[in-house]
């Protein structure tokens, strides 16, 4: 990579670098490419994608609570306090014409 791509890379960003700021990227850009490039090297043949990076370490992945309800509903006191209401609805003022 070559410091006239980091100007390519912006413009197509539509980022306004000066040649400093550029120069200053170059190298980090640079590390960037680098790692993909060791990462593409890595065969994964036979690997079946996760869904989540995290998921491969059970122990810090996080647990999923059961899928139960745990209110009850409160829909009928909740609508006593409203001013204006119409088949369990609120109503509220009109505020765009």
């Amino acid at each position: 990579m070559k410091l006239n791509d980091v100007q390519r890379i912006a413009h197509l960003s539509s980022l306004e670098l000066s040649q400093a700021e550029a120069e200053a990227v170059l190298p980090q850009l640079q590390a960037v490419f680098s790692l993909v490039e060791e990462m593409q090297a890595v065969d994964t043949t036979g690997l079946e994608p996760l869904a989540h990076p995290i998921l491969f370490l059970r122990e810090l992945a996080q647990p999923l609570r059961a899928d139960q309800v745990t209110e009850t509903d409160h829909r009928t006191e909740n609508m006593l306090s409203a001013p204006a209401t119409h088949e369990g609805y609120f109503l509220v003022p009109k505020v765009i014409e």
